[in-house]
């Protein structure tokens, strides 16, 4: 980076600096906690060398801010996997339940969006289908930010959620279902190779509300990928150009992830295994009624207050799967 003709290739450069920050992410924590004990250490030593009890009371403050951060360095170091400090795309779908899951993965993309926000994650929208009379069919964000892979393929698969629904003039209570799909942004010179003949693209005007090009130009693209049934599609940009690479970058990051799971069972945890977005799939479920409760069906963590997880507060059942999976990953 002190070259000075570092920025001459803006997007090697960016790479550059992406992966700067990320390993920073791991080395920073890790240092300042190492030049905290270091001081605590030495503050002991003083204190107890001149018996005052006032200091090492006062200490055990320290010692449980030092004993967070151990703890934090340990689930960090659990983020080991060939993609985990890669940005990823990340999309959410309605699943059974009518409006009312259109809904759901609206209140959904607000959770997220706010977790992204708290962990300073970027994030652009790629691709967005309200749905036909409330909420959205569907949304597909482009997440930037160290380990943003590792963290949020924690959250993949099918979330339920349990309230009286809104859209019932008979308040009843309503079972309801989102997928959260996370599959990370591999570069442009991945191994992989696409036959022309296998792929349909469709373009068409974007949707939305606002924007100068919405429904003006057909400069959204849809890539269907025959072999393997594969859909990706992109409308953020005004330039067909640029939504045709991003949505095939998308797609040859899919594809790229399905010939790894022939050879890699774990990575097949990780992408497509979400099954039916409907009863029995769950991941996680969210009962606003008759009672407030979100729980994680494989780690069996859970939590009442649904609010502070609504409004983003998602940390503790990603650092618990963290751990699940990897007590998983040792017996095996």
């Amino acid at each position: 980076m002190s070259q000075q003709n570092f920025w001459d290739n803006q997007d090697a450069a960016k790479k550059i600096v992406t992966k700067l920050s990320a390993l920073k992410a791991v080395l920073d924590p890790f240092i300042a906690t190492e030049k905290k004990i270091t001081d605590v250490i030495e503050l002991f030593d003083v204190a107890a060398g001149e018996n005052d009890l006032q200091i090492l009371s006062e200490m055990e403050k320290d010692l449980a801010l030092l004993e967070k951060s151990c703890a934090q360095i340990e689930l960090t170091g659990l983020l080991s996997g060939p993609d985990d400090m890669k940005n990823c795309f990340f999309s959410i779908h309605a699943g059974a339940g009518g409006t009312e899951s259109c809904d759901w993965v609206s209140m959904l993309l607000r959770m997220y969006t706010r977790f992204f926000q708290q962990n300073k994650f970027g994030y652009e929208e790629l691709d967005m289908t309200p749905g036909e009379e409330a909420g959205l069919r569907s949304v597909t964000l482009k997440v930037s930010g160290p380990f943003a892979f590792g963290k949020l393929s924690c959250e993949s698969g099918v979330h339920r959620m349990v309230r009286i629904s809104p859209f019932d003039a008979n308040k009843r209570r309503h079972t309801t279902f989102a997928a959260v799909d996370v599959m990370p942004e591999y570069d442009d010179d991945i191994d992989i190779e696409i036959d022309e003949k296998d792929l349909r693209m469709d373009f068409y005007r974007a949707g939305g509300a606002g924007g100068q090009h919405v429904n003006k130009t057909s400069s959204a693209v849809r890539i269907t990928h025959f072999p393997t049934g594969i859909v990706t599609q992109c409308q953020n940009d005004r330039s067909q150009h640029r939504n045709k690479a991003e949505a095939m970058k998308m797609l040859k990051g899919k594809l790229y992830m399905l010939e790894q799971q022939k050879r890699d069972s774990e990575l097949a945890k990780l992408y497509g295994n979400k099954g039916e977005i409907a009863w029995g799939n769950q991941i996680r479920s969210y009962v606003f009624q008759p009672y407030q409760l979100v729980k994680d069906h494989r780690t069996d963590f859970q939590t009442g207050n649904i609010n502070a997880v609504m409004d983003g507060d998602i940390e503790d059942f990603i650092d618990s799967y963290l751990q699940y999976r990897a007590e998983k990953k040792h017996k095996k």
